[in-house]
């Protein structure tokens, strides 16, 4: 019943390896050297990169992690159609609701919270890239919900066929903003490098 109030409808809304060869002196070599046909082997190795499993800090992946809910949080709204509708959903954001009552409880937080992520941690060169990499990817995934918020204002359907298409819409932002929380989230406190679609390339242009 919280979760149904709280949420109404108007709630406003690598480089490839490549192995050098050290050539010495033609005459220096062995003459079966050189017509040896012996199959050599080659090792291929991967690279991981700082954010595979230990090579990241515990209160990094901590920090990264926790960061995710901010974009989740800032568009809660997009699910009053999706979590009236699903008990299962609803049980999930339940424990929720009161950080994001506190997140929702002044106009301007959300805008407050962006800000200090970008210029208390993107552009913090104390935080590890790993934290500042997770951090955009976070802002940018906000800064998108611009699009889905400036269309609900300027149509608003009521009913029919425009009331349709706009419920897909909004369970689809939403949806994937889960999707995009439960996947972040726990790939940092793997210590893992989520990448989500469209949104790492963005960030990757943001943090050298």
């Amino acid at each position: 019943m919280a979760m149904s109030n709280f949420l109404s409808p108007t709630t406003p809304l690598r480089l490839f390896h490549q192995p050098t060869l050290h050539h010495s002196s033609p005459l220096s070599l062995p003459h079966h050297s050189l017509l040896s046909t012996k199959p050599r082997k080659l090792l291929l190795t991967t690279t991981h990169s700082k954010g595979g499993d230990d090579s990241v800090d515990v209160p990094d992946r901590l920090i990264a992690a926790v960061f995710y809910f901010y974009p989740f949080f800032d568009g809660i709204q997009y699910g009053k159609f999706v979590i009236t509708q699903f008990t299962a959903i609803q049980a999930l954001i339940n424990p929720l609701v009161p950080a994001i009552r506190v997140f929702k409880s002044f106009p301007f937080n959300g805008f407050l919270v962006f800000l200090t992520l970008y210029f208390g941690v993107v552009r913090n060169q104390n935080f590890s890239r790993y934290v500042r990499f997770n951090t955009m990817q976070v802002i940018v995934l906000d800064v998108l919900l611009i699009f889905p918020d400036l269309l609900e204002r300027s149509f608003n359907p009521r009913d029919g066929i425009g009331l349709d298409l706009m419920m897909s819409l909004d369970s689809t932002v939403f949806l994937f903003l889960l999707v995009s929380l439960i996947y972040g989230s726990a790939s940092c406190l793997l210590g893992q490098v989520p990448r989500l679609p469209i949104v790492a390339e963005a960030a990757e242009r943001q943090v050298p």
